[in-house]
This record gives C-alpha cells, structure tokens and sequence, in this order.
C-alpha cells in the first residue's frame, strides 16, 4: 500500500472515531501512541471557540496560529487541515474581509471540518478537497500557508514545497508546524522513532527540511524547536518494537522534536522572474 493511501485510511479512520463520539488516534482505534505529541497544543480560550469535534479530531504536533502574527484580510492555507480546527482559529483572526482555505484528501475528514464550519457559524471559510502536492488554487492567491504535522507524511516534499511556494504572494510567508529529526540517528531507530511520531512519518532532518525550501525558492528559513520528545516518551512503543531502549537513549536523546518552520517568498520574486 502506497503513503498516500494509507495516510487517507488512517485519517478518515480517525475522522469517523470522532463522528462516533471518540477522540482521535492517527494511529487507530484504541491506540494511544500519539498522545505525547497531540497533547495540550491549544489553550482553553482556542478550543472555547471551535465545536469541540474539531479539537477532537486535532492530531497535529504544534499549534501554527499562535505562533504567527496574522491580520485583517488575508487569505491563508491550511494544507492537510484535518478536522479544521486550524482553519477556524485563522478564520476568526483574518476576520470577514479575509478568507481560511483548508484543504484535505479524506472525505471523512473534509465532512467533520464542514460541520464543525457550520457549528461555529464562521463563513470566511471554503474546505477543498485535493492533495498537498497538487494545490487546486491559482498561482500568487495566498498571504500566508499554515500546516500542521502534514508535510512529513508525503512522499513528495519537494513537490509540496515547490507549490507552496506557487500559491504564495510575493511578500507571503510560510508557516508550518512538523515533525523534524536533528542530526544523526540509527536508521532502524529513525524508522521506529518516526513511526511512533508521526504513525506513518518521514521526517526530514533539520539541515535537509532547510535545502528543500531554498530549493524551492524560500527565503529567510528558520526552524524553532517548539516540543522536543525524550526517549521515556517513546520507550513502551520501542520495547514493543523489539528496540533495546536504555541502549539506543544515548543516540536518539533530543533528536525528534515537533518545531515551527518559517520561511518567506521575496516581496521581489515575480520582478526577478521566480514566479514563473
């Protein structure tokens, strides 16, 4: 089964747990994996002004809204925006004169974001469906592009990341919450340790996630550690893995962080002809 396929399964799974009236695991029913990097990612003022389906349904690992300074009447873009609750929050803060996309593949995932939509009442909101690397909006339509724990699930980030930068405004930013692997880690480690962060991950490393956007024509890259996960987070997960976890500590200590990505697209780009 291809990455793709089995992130639509294990999300709309999820997305149809909380339908059912349980919380979601992007891990599956029952599975509690992902707690550490899930947990507490939004104050109670946020999840007061969402339906509570959308912070149920919430599996990211930051929380990009409250990290970036947004304003009246821009347009931003939410890729893979889940059970919406990313949207709604920056729907509320760009106010009537700007515009929230969200846009997922799952159709379990897109109806859960609509209804909570309809629920909060929050009409500067449209809910797309499409794939991350394929983004069905026009070239230099986007003020800022917002992510959560989405990018390090595809198997084409370099595609990813040469739309983002298609869809953004001279002048636009790029803002992104994921999971990002610092330095050197075992390859058997790094594959178990991913599994468990991101369920079906491929993180990049730091200094990799940093080439791919300037790659992609970004500017102005930082990477902020925002939740850096210790090896007792992870230790039932590996022991069950069949890792040896007291020996391997040493190697992965601090290594698998969720961190905030930013990167910007030059106010100058299209006069140098990088938006063509």
């Amino acid at each position: 089964m291809d990455t793709q396929t089995l992130v639509r399964e294990k999300y709309g799974a999820a997305a149809r747990s909380v339908r059912e009236g349980a919380s979601a695991s992007c891990c599956g029913s029952g599975l509690s994996c992902c707690d550490p990097i899930t947990r507490n990612l939004y104050g109670a003022d946020e999840e007061g002004i969402v339906p509570e389906n959308a912070v149920l349904a919430s599996l990211g690992c930051g929380n990009p809204t409250a990290l970036i300074d947004l304003k009246a009447g821009q347009v931003v873009l939410d890729l893979g925006s889940g059970g919406g609750i990313d949207v709604l929050l920056s729907a509320r803060r760009v106010g009537p004169t700007g515009k929230a996309y969200g846009l997922d593949m799952t159709d379990d995932m897109l109806a859960l974001a609509r209804e909570s939509q309809r629920q909060a009442g929050v009409e500067n909101v449209e809910f797309l469906k499409g794939e991350i690397e394929n983004i069905p909006l026009p070239d230099n339509s986007v003020d800022v592009i917002i992510s959560n724990c989405v990018i390090n699930l595809s198997s084409n980030k370099d595609r990813v990341l040469r739309e983002a930068f298609r869809v953004l405004r001279p002048g636009g930013r790029f803002a992104v919450s994921d999971v990002v692997v610092r330095g050197e880690v075992p390859d058997a480690v790094r594959q178990s340790m991913l599994l468990w962060v991101g369920c079906i991950a491929g993180a990049l490393e730091e200094s990799e996630y940093r080439a791919k956007l300037e790659a992609a024509g970004f500017a102005g890259v930082s990477i902020e550690p925002t939740r850096v996960y210790d090896i007792e987070d992870a230790r039932q997960f590996l022991a069950e893995a069949g890792i040896d976890v007291d020996s391997i500590a040493p190697q992965v200590e601090g290594r698998f962080m969720s961190a905030l990505v930013r990167a910007t697209k030059s106010a100058e780009c299209c006069t140098t002809g990088c938006c063509a």
